[in-house]
């Protein structure tokens, strides 16, 4: 029935960050003209963070930063949640579920529950609260809206996705996996609202599938440092899409009476420039053929899960053809796909 972004004020314009990054990281990883590619081929411009550059150039606690996720979450889900109910023509009051997806950030009590102390809901309103997802949740939260959606018809359902990756970095961490996430990184939250109801409109939520590999729990996530959550990039990601991803996908599509070819747009999680380049390739599109994914990517960077929602709005607001087939990538490892019918 709605889908809205939302992101904070901060600017961070790559060339501002690489030479931040080139100094930080210069005694570990060869200077500037090492890592000055890292930063340019990326394929980011900008991304949004809820503190300025500054914050990010001295050391934090854990207790520290996990207290600015939680001040500035609860204000870019509130912010995304009004939009999408004021696109819908509801209340936060007719609200029936509301699911949070997130995985930057510690919150008990949930971020619903804090985000209830704010907004109008009504005390009745269920919460399901959903952690450690990473990039998948956008599509896995969609998932689980839809069904929860189907399960209730009368019912509305609220999906709020927000992460606040750029908050992560820990400074006194020199690592490959740390230098990297300073490249990509980039706040940001999104709110759904889905619905099977008669008087319901708008793009409907088709079939989903999800894959896990085994023995993939290295390829990404957080390991718990005293400082905050040290991210892990142990795995070559773009080579799993282009040896492992496309028969998943493939036998997706099939099993829904379609194929590649059928497909009006791939709105794809922009992971980073080469997993784009891999995605393109496993689906036999020409290069730079993810128009909407790349400009997210650009303008945007990589905001974990709250990014494929942010490509689907693009889709949604140029009009793509049906059906648009949304893909995403996160721990587990685990590959999350939906098809959507606008």
């Amino acid at each position: 029935m709605a889908l809205a972004t939302a992101w904070p004020t901060h600017l961070l314009r790559q060339e501002e960050v690489a030479a931040n990054g080139a100094e930080m990281f210069a005694t570990t990883h060869g200077g500037f003209e090492r890592l000055a590619p890292i930063y340019h081929n990326a394929l980011i411009e900008t991304r949004h963070s809820c503190v300025p550059i500054e914050w990010y150039l001295k050391p934090h606690s854990f207790s520290e930063r996990n207290d600015l996720f939680l001040k500035h979450a609860l204000a870019l889900m509130a912010e995304a949640a009004e939009k999408a109910l004021d696109e819908a023509g509801l209340t936060a009051g007719q609200i029936d579920t509301i699911i949070t997806v997130c995985s930057t950030g510690i919150a008990t009590p949930s971020l619903e529950a804090r985000l209830m102390q704010v907004m109008p809901f009504r005390p009745d309103v269920r919460r399901l609260p959903i952690f450690g997802l990473g990039c998948a949740g956008g599509v896995m939260g969609l998932a689980r809206a839809a069904d929860m959606a189907r399960a209730d018809p009368d019912s509305r359902v609220l999906l709020l996705v927000v992460e606040l990756g750029a908050l992560t970095f820990r400074y006194q961490d020199r690592s490959k996996s740390n230098l990297v996430a300073t490249a990509l990184f980039g706040d940001g939250a999104a709110a759904a609202v889905v619905s099977c109801r008669k008087d319901a409109s708008g793009p409907v939520m088709g079939a989903s599938h999800e894959h896990t590999w085994p023995d993939s729990l290295d390829v990404m996530g957080w390991d718990v440092a005293d400082d905050g959550l040290k991210v892990v990039f142990s795995r070559d990601i773009p080579s799993l899409v282009k040896d492992d991803f496309k028969p998943i996908a493939e036998r997706f599509l099939v099993a829904n009476g379609l194929t590649a070819a059928d497909i009006g747009g791939f709105d794809c999680h922009p992971g980073g420039a080469k997993v784009i380049d891999a995605l393109e390739d496993c689906f036999a599109l020409t290069a730079g053929a993810m128009v909407h994914t790349r400009e997210v990517l650009r303008v945007h960077g990589n905001m974990s899960s709250a990014t494929v929602l942010f490509v689907l709005r693009a889709a949604l607001d140029a009009d793509e053809p049906a059906p648009l087939l949304l893909t995403t990538l996160g721990p587990g490892f685990t590959a999350a796909l939906m098809l959507i019918h606008p």
